[in-house]
């Protein structure tokens, strides 16, 4: 497929697939999914004479598979399913299943782009990444917490190095885990290894680890920072300057440290999910100031807003002051979602809403959001004029005037284009 820049941006409708009733042969169809540009739906469907295709805008893959799931499109445009044949697990690619299978297969990633596609994978008992069908040469007792760079050429997992034999405290305590980098090992052990990051040019990883009952860090390419602490939570490299920051608890109480120096005071109940601006100058979490009361603190000072839950953080550009752009959602009793940017409230609530949408080149935020059983699209606070019996993630075109819209709508799958100021 294409990049966004070379997708059909010109403004209007078009029918993708006229009718999504389940064609003659097929015994049922699961959910639909869209391919990133709107060109192209796909769904998994069970055979009548048993077995298990695909459809994409209504065709069936060629070959069948004894079963299929987790289907995903990649970033350019391509159909994925884990599949079983004969037995052995295997990923095929829009219908083509790679050369190699294993005995389980889960996990799907992809590279930024999408020309790298990863998995997780069992062999014979051992663990391990498979990149583009080539597993790596050296597979390991337990692997998991898998992750692939943005560029997809390199893939890191956490790993267990020695065998355990059971309730072995002691070995466990000396340390067995450590982090594997396409397929290599750390030479440091720890007592547990979580949430292995990788840096924007996917040479570096960071990791949370623990070194005692009691005493946490986090390592990069093996190395320790040089302090611990009571707790730590998931590492993010700087895209602009390479340093790591990570969430650290420090007598009872959450701040942020960058290579092992405090950079935000301890002083919130809880702090995660750390997102940097793409220039690296701000930075945002998820922060509690008071017990049970979320809010979202952008370079350590929090908003006025407070919620039971706030999730789903997202940082982009700021198109009007080349800053930032920050976008979170926030939750009452389960059931009343809220669009939070920059320190404000969208108005209106939601019955459910989802990861918030920056502009590439920002200023604008779309988020799509559920009421009852209809979905639309919210656009710098103002809702979408149509609603849909399901729609997918919005896409802004790379200049951020245009914002695509990929919906399906009384069996029929729709691509939208209109211009922000109109969405």
């Amino acid at each position: 497929m294409h990049p966004p820049a070379l997708w059909d941006w010109e403004s209007g409708q078009r029918v993708i697939l006229a009718s999504m009733e389940r064609p003659e042969g097929v015994a049922w169809v699961e959910e639909f999914h869209a391919s990133p540009d709107g060109e192209r739906v796909a769904a998994l469907a069970s055979l009548e004479e048993g077995g298990f295709t695909a459809l994409v805008n209504g065709e069936q893959w060629e070959n069948p598979f004894d079963k299929a799931w987790y289907p995903r499109f990649s970033p350019d445009g391509r159909f994925t399913a884990v599949v079983q044949q004969d037995g052995m697990w295997t990923l095929a690619v829009d219908g083509e299943p790679w050369e190699e299978s294993f005995d389980y297969l889960w996990g799907t990633q992809f590279s930024a782009g999408g020309e790298v596609i990863a998995a997780c994978v069992q062999s014979g008992g051992e663990y391990g990444l498979c990149i583009d069908g080539a597993p790596w040469e050296t597979l390991y007792e337990n692997a998991n917490q898998c992750v692939l760079s943005a560029d997809g050429k390199s893939a890191a997992a956490v790993v267990q190095l020695e065998s355990l034999k059971p309730a072995d405290l002691e070995a466990f305590q000396k340390g067995v885990f450590g982090v594997a980098v396409n397929g290599q090992s750390w030479d440091a052990r720890f007592m547990n290894c979580w949430t292995p990051a990788f840096d924007a040019q996917g040479q570096h990883v960071a990791a949370q680890v623990r070194l005692s009952l009691y005493d946490y860090s986090i390592a990069v390419d093996g190395k320790l920072w040089g302090e611990n602490y009571a707790c730590v939570w998931e590492p993010r490299f700087n895209p602009a300057t390479g340093k790591v920051a990570a969430p650290v608890r420090v007598k009872g109480l959450w701040g942020m440290a960058q290579d092992g120096q405090i950079i935000w005071e301890p002083r919130f109940m809880q702090c995660w999910h750390q997102q940097f601006s793409p220039d690296g100058k701000s930075m945002a979490a998820i922060v509690a100031p008071e017990f049970g009361a979320f809010t979202v603190a952008v370079n350590g000072k929090p908003w006025g807003a407070r919620f039971p839950v706030v999730t789903d953080l997202v940082v982009g550009r700021d198109g009007a002051s080349d800053g930032a752009c920050v976008a979170a959602l926030g939750c009452v009793d389960n059931a009343d979602w809220q669009v939070m940017v920059d320190g404000g409230i969208w108005p209106g609530t939601w019955d459910m809403a989802w990861t918030p949408v920056v502009s590439p080149a920002g200023g604008h935020v779309a988020v799509k959001v559920a009421k009852g059983d209809r979905q639309t699209r919210v656009v710098d606070g103002r809702v979408f004029q149509r609603e849909f019996d399901k729609v997918f993630e919005p896409a802004f075109s790379p200049d951020g005037r245009k914002l695509l819209i990929r919906g399906i709508d009384k069996g029929t799958a729709l691509r939208i284009v209109a211009d922000v100021g109109q969405a």
